[in-house]
């Protein structure tokens, strides 16, 4: 009964993708809903995009063995993420019509910053999309109790995630992140509920957490802990601000103000949900005597095993409904944005001649070749943690393409010269640190490239320019043109 209600909800999922579908006339329709879509299916989109798996089996697993402390990065730093773009840079980005966040950088330092930005975000999402496709497989595996393993789970739900990405595109993701927002919210919370009362109320199981100290969230040592906790908060709360995938929503929203609110929207609905996963496997503790073996070899399972050893086929339902509404959305979402970023800021200045019927066939096929090299990856990444997954996958970003973002944004003296020495300076601090271990005990990898890369900008937009601007001129861009209106060659 639970296998078919599963295939089921997963048939209608991909019935909803495929009629989307029809709707995708052109590369715009395909790469952003052709910058039509309403608030609340905005809100919906960045929400169920943002609520993976890490959300529901990655954070709750971080949540028991170190509290509010080890989730620092997931939910608060991603939740954050989604604020930031909504307040700062929505309007900014949505005002310039651009397809992806690569065009950005095109238009502000030309197309060499382009390319290496854009390289580094589709790099980035080998993790994310990893994560995804790894918790496909420990779903199947489990909903099968081991007769599909891991690796044929893996190849399963990617197939699923991929009929209805391929054809209808961020149309599809839209209107299926809708109904998997409703999936998520609603079995999660009755999971919630019935879990409570299997652990006597509510109210024990929040006095249980804090009598374990669970809801410690701030460091308690010295100036080194403190250092690594606002490098672990940075993460994905500046390293996820630079994506294709918050891009897409913000400039799919119908107009300015939709794209404003609805990441902020989204993003503090997000940090509030993620705590019902952590509420739920607090009370599994409480519930489960075998909780402790589990812990030692997957924390990652104890939410599934509480479903499937002591729930009612119903809820089970509602849970695994949830967990792969959880998972689609985000593996769907994160299909899309690399493959349209590579034909639009790489293929493009390859081919520059393509007309809108090339470039929509290129989208697709790029989504195809992506989704397999996905899926090779995940199955060779297979018994890594989906949290360490999701947190890694954002160093680059944050290191290689978040400082050009903002500072061209906000600085208007930011040179081409400058995108191109902090991009440099990042990654290579960034490398540095990840292959000497000493240095990287000794101070965190990502906030030593961040700061690289901040020098590596100021540095090179302040010194004597020998670089020129994709207008050919090698000046202060901004405000040169604007107090003079001539730029100096």
């Amino acid at each position: 009964m639970l296998i078919s209600f599963i295939v089921l909800y997963l048939v209608i999922s991909i019935a909803i993708g495929l009629y989307a579908a029809t709707r995708v006339k052109n590369t715009a329709d395909y790469a952003v809903a052709g910058r039509s879509l309403p608030l609340a299916v905005v809100i919906a989109t960045t929400f169920a995009t943002w609520f993976g798996s890490e959300t529901v089996l990655g954070a709750p697993a971080q949540f028991v063995k170190e509290g509010l402390h080890g989730t620092v990065e997931d939910p608060f730093g991603a939740g954050l993420c989604l604020v930031l773009v909504g307040l700062f840079f929505a309007r900014k980005l949505y005002l310039r019509h651009i397809i992806t966040i690569g065009d950005y950088y095109r238009q502000r330092y030309g197309r060499v910053v382009e390319v290496l930005c854009s390289l580094i975000i589709i790099f980035s999402y080998l993790g994310w999309v990893g994560a995804q496709i790894t918790a496909l497989g420990l779903v199947f595996n489990l909903l099968s109790q081991g007769a599909v393993s891991l690796t044929m789970g893996m190849v399963i739900g990617t197939l699923v995630v991929l009929v209805y990405t391929l054809y209808g595109g961020m149309w599809s993701v839209a209107l299926t992140d809708f109904l998997q927002m409703i999936v998520i919210t609603a079995g999660l919370l009755a999971i919630a509920w019935y879990a409570g009362d299997m652990a006597g109320g509510a109210d024990k199981v929040v006095a249980y957490a804090a009598r374990e100290g669970k809801f410690n969230f701030l460091p308690t040592g010295g100036l080194k802990e403190w250092v690594f906790f606002f490098a672990a908060g940075i993460t994905m709360m500046l390293g996820s601000i630079p994506q294709q995938d918050v891009f897409q929503r913000v400039m799919s929203s119908r107009d300015v103000k939709t794209a404003q609110r609805g990441p902020v929207i989204g993003g503090l609905l997000y940090i509030a949900f993620a705590f019902v996963p952590m509420f739920i496997v607090m009370a599994a503790l409480l519930v489960m005597p075998e909780t402790a073996a589990l812990l030692d070899d997957d924390p990652q399972k104890v939410l599934p095993t509480l479903v499937m050893g002591h729930m009612p086929v119903l809820l089970q339902v509602a849970f695994f409904g949830a967990l792969l509404s959880a998972i689609m959305s985000t593996a769907s979402a994160t299909l899309l944005a690399p493959a349209t970023t590579f034909v639009e800021n790489i293929l493009r200045n390859l081919r520059p001649g393509m007309n809108d019927a090339e470039t929509l066939k290129a989208m697709r096929i790029s989504v195809l070749v992506f989704t397999l090299c996905v899926l090779v990856y995940s199955i060779t990444m297979e018994g890594s943690s989906i949290y360490e997954l999701v947190s890694g996958a954002y160093q680059v970003p944050l290191v290689g393409a978040f400082v050009p973002l903002a500072f061209g944004v906000y600085w208007r003296r930011a040179t081409t010269q400058g995108a191109l020495l902090a991009v440099v300076m990042g990654i290579g601090v960034w490398v540095l640190f990840v292959a000497s271990p000493m240095l990287n005990e000794a101070f965190p990898q990502q906030l030593a490239g961040v700061l690289a890369a901040i020098v590596g900008m100021v540095f090179g937009s302040l010194a004597p320019q020998w670089l020129p601007n994709h207008k050919g001129y090698v000046h202060h861009l901004v405000e040169r043109e604007a107090v003079t209106g001539e730029p100096a060659r």
